[in-house]
């Protein structure tokens, strides 16, 4: 299985030049969840998924998750149907596989509040034909925030929320005390942009999670929850919720006063001890008690 950030990287080539046409199409269909559910990303379990689709949902579902945080591999109506039957929704959507045109329009059909964009440096590197990676600087952060405003504009017109989920690299100093991340926090318009936080990057770029739920009350109605063994040089290996590096009692104590909506697992792999099914009954044993 390959890892999440080269799943996203893949499809972004894919789905880079539907992102040169924003649209704004349609209206919202459903409002965000109450209360203090669970969710996962289905990219976590996108093997078991697409053996089985409706089987795994169901598994999901009686583990005791009520929420999915989409990716589309065939269509939002198949999907949407298959939650239906599992019975579960899907609040928000990383739409990266897509392209945001596309993406406002399958958000729409699930249902969805939140449109997320995964790795966006990345996509707007690929989609101007630049280097296969992006760089970090303090003009990238800027050039970032002000592409950020406009799919956030774009997806206010179509009756969503746009929202930034981050990698470790937007915590890169970028001088004057500031990192990536902060400057994206400080230059996008609080009424379009609001954020993903990925507490394990956050961990991994060398800052504490909980520290930026403190600091940024009312941006941050999303996050994954998200943990790594203890690594070294480049590779992240994923670690089930409590067997990593990371202690989500305080995490999560500030994310629900700092007004989290939405929470959702997500492990990176490789999954060598256990399936991934097991993984996310593992992950919801460990942060049910927290919420």
């Amino acid at each position: 299985m390959m890892t999440r950030r080269q799943f996203l990287a893949r499809s972004a080539l894919s789905g880079a030049a539907a992102w040169l046409t924003l649209g704004a199409p349609g209206k919202l269909l459903a409002a965000t969840t109450k209360g203090k559910a669970l969710g996962i990303q289905l990219y976590m379990v996108l093997d078991a998924y697409q053996s089985d689709p409706v089987g795994a949902l169901k598994t999901l579902k009686s583990i005791g998750y009520t929420e999915i945080e989409a990716i589309v591999t065939s269509t939002a109506r198949t999907l949407r149907d298959q939650l239906n039957e599992a019975g579960l929704r899907s609040p928000s959507l990383h739409f990266d596989s897509l392209g945001f045109e596309p993406g406002l329009d399958a958000a729409h059909v699930l249902g969805s509040k939140y449109i997320v964009s995964s790795m966006l440096p990345a996509i707007m590197q690929k989609a101007k034909g630049g280097a296969s990676e992006p760089t970090y600087t303090l003009d990238d952060a800027k050039r970032t925030a002000e592409y950020a405003n406009r799919l956030g504009e774009k997806a206010r017109q179509a009756g969503l929320q746009y929202a930034y989920h981050n990698h470790h690299l937007e915590f890169t100093d970028v001088g004057g005390g500031q990192t990536f991340y902060d400057v994206l926090l400080k230059e996008t318009d609080h009424r379009l942009v609001q954020f993903e936080l990925d507490c394990g990057w956050v961990h991994a770029g060398g800052k504490n999670p909980a520290d930026y739920f403190k600091a940024n009350p009312g941006r941050i109605p999303l996050m994954h929850a998200k943990d790594f063994l203890p690594h070294g040089g480049k590779d992240f290996p994923g670690a089930e919720l409590g067997r990593g590096t990371l202690d989500y009692k305080p995490i999560m104590a500030a994310a629900d006063a700092a007004g989290l909506k939405h929470c959702f697992v997500e492990q990176e792999g490789p999954y060598t001890r256990m399936s991934q099914l097991d993984a996310a009954r593992v992950d919801y044993a460990y942060l049910r008690p927290l919420r």
